[in-house]
């Protein structure tokens, strides 16, 4: 097996952090919001705000049943992924958008819960839609420090 270049491991490095650890730091600032023990009261409480996002086609099928499992079962964030808690997050609480939106990269100088799920949602964004799986070594350390600087969440 050929050796991978420093660009090709600079993409699988960012992927394995987006991935494997960013999910970790979301999941806590979920948990702190959504305490684990009344999820499912929470989510119940918001249904209707739940049912117009699902109607909106903001909520897809698979998430709903997430949700709403059947019974015995109940919600649990360790079954979420980092697009579903951070839609929850936006919607469910009152955590104000950073400055540029959740669709911009925020500043270095935003540093609230909301422009780290920011900088999460850029990133990944940025890797889904490379097509080549490289990533130059300035983008690589930019985005890097970006993501390990998440220290809000």
């Amino acid at each position: 097996m050929a050796s991978l270049s420093p660009t090709e491991e600079n993409f699988v490095r960012l992927n394995l952090l987006l991935t494997g650890i960013s999910p970790r730091a979301v999941r806590t600032l979920f948990d702190y919001e959504f305490a684990p023990v009344c999820l499912d009261a929470t989510l119940k409480k918001e249904f209707n705000k739940l049912r117009d996002l699902q109607k909106k086609r903001i909520i897809n099928q698979s998430q709903w049943n997430l949700l709403t499992p059947r019974f015995p079962d109940s919600p649990d964030s360790k079954n979420f992924d980092v697009t579903l808690m951070s839609l929850l997050l936006r919607n469910l609480t009152t955590i104000a958008p950073p400055h540029g939106g959740y669709d911009n990269l925020p500043s270095s100088s935003e540093t609230t819960p909301a422009a780290d799920l920011a900088r999460i949602k850029y990133y990944r964004n940025v890797l889904a839609h490379l097509n080549d799986g490289n990533i130059e070594n300035t983008e690589f350390s930019a985005a890097w420090d970006d993501i390990t600087g998440v220290s809000s969440i």
